[in-house]
């Protein structure tokens, strides 16, 4: 018996089809600027640092700390039990980069009172479809 997964799943774009392909793998990817090295998370065109359309997907260490989060109480959708976070994790590698280096998701296993800034984290993926593994994040002991 399969059961259908409820809950919303990323639409898998040209620009972004090497980050999900490297999530199936379970590696994080993020885009670093051949030109000025700049690293980012979001597969804009061009560098917002420099402007260079010359850019490769590079492995990232999957570690980093949490910069903001929020905690949702209230159902937007049936599929997600409230309460549940929402965080901006700053990775690790922003410390080689000139631009702010951040990627959103959730953090598992942790109750909402436990969460702060500047907690460590580390990448773990949610199979989510055949053809989705969600980056997601776990708190580091």
């Amino acid at each position: 018996m399969t059961t259908q997964y409820m809950k919303l799943v990323p639409a898998i774009e040209p620009d972004s089809k090497e980050f999900w392909e490297g999530c199936k793998r379970h590696e994080l990817l993020i885009l670093k600027c051949q030109k000025c090295g700049a690293l980012r998370t979001f597969p804009w065109v061009g560098c917002p640092n420099c402007g260079s359309l010359d850019s490769e997907w590079v492995k990232a260490s999957g570690k980093g700390k949490i910069y903001s989060y929020g905690i949702v109480y209230r159902t937007f959708h049936p599929a997600y039990e409230p309460p549940y976070n929402i965080v901006m994790v700053e990775l690790e590698e922003q410390k080689e980069s000139p631009l702010p280096v951040r990627m959103n998701g959730n953090v598992v296993d942790v109750k909402p009172e436990e969460l702060h800034i500047g907690m460590p984290v580390e990448v773990i993926f949610e199979d989510l479809t055949p053809e989705i593994d969600l980056p997601n994040w776990k708190p580091v002991s």
